[in-house]
């Protein structure tokens, strides 16, 4: 029993991006909505990144919060349910959206599951993952890739940081960095 407590994750880490509508509102409303139905412990600044893959879009607002532990299922339940009441529409894969949330890691944990798999697969290559990521866990370690301090400092080696760019404003009441407060006029 000792060591089921010792190897269960005090959190999980979720990925946040908007690019349609008002990306603000809808990067605060779901941090509200997640911290009531799992509890928000930590909230990363926000970064505005160019969109990875897919069609023609605009630029994305990213965001990584960390969450009250759950199963797999439960933490990609309650992200399909955040991402439905921003009324997420799944036409274009990578493809614009008012809101996208992604299980990125719980603790050690793995799941091969195909509707769920845990540490998310291209975790390790996002800037728009990592970054935040540290923001808001220096200490954080992505299973598999390790540190994501070393994962940062290879995707500044790699050039992969470039334009992607840490905006003032908050998610929340008690982030972590940024000023708090409106988002940039």
């Amino acid at each position: 029993m000792a060591d089921e407590r010792a190897a269960r994750p005090d959190h999980a880490v979720l990925a946040l991006g908007s690019n349609l509508g008002d990306r603000w509102a809808l990067l605060r409303a779901a941090v509200r909505h997640l911290d009531e139905l799992l509890g928000v412990t930590a909230c990363s600044p926000v970064y505005e990144t160019a969109p990875v893959g897919g069609p023609e879009q605009d630029d994305y607002l990213n965001a990584i919060v960390l969450v009250a532990p759950a199963s797999p299922r439960a933490l990609l339940a309650t992200a399909r349910t955040v991402e439905e009441d921003a009324q997420r529409v799944r036409a274009v894969r990578w493809g614009p959206r008012t809101l996208d949330v992604d299980v990125i890691a719980l603790g050690e944990e793995r799941s091969d599951d195909p509707e769920i798999l845990i540490p998310h697969p291209r975790a390790h290559l996002r800037a728009f993952v990592c970054l935040p990521w540290l923001d808001v866990e220096p200490a954080a370690v992505l299973p598999g890739h390790g540190p994501v301090a070393d994962l940062v400092a290879q995707l500044r080696r790699e050039g992969q940081v470039a334009g992607v760019r840490r905006l003032a404003g908050s998610l929340d009441a008690h982030p972590i960095g940024g000023r708090g407060g409106d988002e940039p006029a």
